[in-house]
């Protein structure tokens, strides 16, 4: 009986969890993570766990993000590079590049393939952190020896602080 109702409700839960993540609901989202997580029909999935960790780089959950990665590392979850590349310029355009340099390390030695396409994300989710963007340039050019990388001119954010301080009034 317990297995057959785990599977029945199994979509629900999922689509529960994922409004709880669309909304941003923090401890609602990790609780039912969890249950999910114990289900006997439970089968990891690399989309349950990106949007988990999505959803708590928005809300500047570093320490469940740290636990939900230790989760699917647990599953033997490989995220293609794709994914890869969502999950760090989620993390940058949160504000968190130590978090998003901690996942850009597990892509490096990710046995997928490197694609020119996720790097490309990523150096633009850099442009406000140009130590880093350096770093990833490197590895970029190193990998993608043919590649052009656009530099924006350097002047391109004092700009586009000015426009934010004008808004802000």
């Amino acid at each position: 009986m317990k297995s057959h109702i785990s599977r029945l409700l199994k979509s629900e839960l999922i689509a529960v969890l994922v409004e709880f993540q669309r909304q941003d609901l923090v401890f609602l989202s990790i609780k039912l993570y969890e249950v999910v997580g114990k289900e006997i029909c439970y089968r990891p999935d690399m989309f349950f766990y990106r949007d988990m960790l999505m959803m708590l780089a928005r809300n500047k959950r570093v320490d469940k993000a740290r636990s939900v990665w230790d989760d699917l590392k647990r599953e033997g979850m490989l995220f293609d590079q794709h994914t890869f590349g969502d999950l760090i310029r989620a993390f940058l355009d949160c504000g968190l590049p130590k978090e998003a340099m901690d996942i850009y390390e597990e892509m490096r030695l990710s046995p997928d393939p490197p694609l020119s396409l996720p790097y490309r994300l990523i150096l633009k989710g850099l442009l406000p952190y140009l130590e880093l963007r350096e770093k990833i340039k490197e590895d970029f050019l190193e990998l993608f020896p043919n590649m052009i990388v656009y530099d924006p001119p350097e002047d391109l954010f004092d700009d586009q602080q000015w426009e934010k301080d004008d808004v802000d009034g």
